[in-house]
């Protein structure tokens, strides 16, 4: 901000000097499509028959440059079905997808709203999610639920859901 009101200062001093400013060319910023609009280069008389005689004119170029960052994201959604008789035990292995490889390695970590459950409410922990330790790849198919039938009581279809988030290793 102190930068544009300096230049605008010292537009405004050269404006109302006697020295004709000397005026630098325009860089070449490789953008063709860019056209530098035209400067009066002449008094103007306005409504009321009043001159307002120019003293001088500029072009300032303005060149901007942004750094955009996408954070690392999950994109797929996982639905997992699977049926259990009585002791057994069922391994279902899954995969998501992140919408970019991760720029570090070693850094991202998958976190789920939780990764043991009970999943038919009875006390017992009998459903765990299985993940590798951090994501390195845009798609993680190192995934495992793993539901142990021996701790499920209760008969009948049982839901759950659970959230995935990214985590930053710290």
């Amino acid at each position: 901000m102190n930068k544009i009101f300096v230049l605008f200062i010292l537009v405004n001093i050269l404006s109302f000097s006697n020295a004709t400013p000397i005026i630098p060319a325009i860089p070449s910023t490789g953008n063709t499509d860019m056209e530098v609009p035209k400067l009066p280069n002449s008094d103007k008389t306005e409504k009321d028959g009043s001159v307002r005689k120019l003293l001088s004119n500029t072009t300032v170029m303005i060149e901007s440059k942004l750094n955009v960052v996408v954070p690392l994201e999950i994109i797929s959604d996982i639905d997992i079905k699977a049926m259990v008789v009585d002791d057994e035990r069922v391994e279902v292995p899954f995969s998501f997808e992140l919408n970019k490889t991760p720029d570090i390695q070693n850094h991202y970590k998958v976190k789920y709203s939780e990764d043991k459950i009970d999943i038919d409410k009875d006390g017992k922990i009998d459903t765990y999610i299985y993940s590798p330790k951090f994501l390195n790849k845009r798609i993680i198919d190192d995934n495992m639920v793993v539901i142990e039938g021996e701790n499920i009581s209760k008969d009948g279809v049982h839901e759950k859901k659970i959230y995935m988030t990214i985590e930053v290793k710290q």
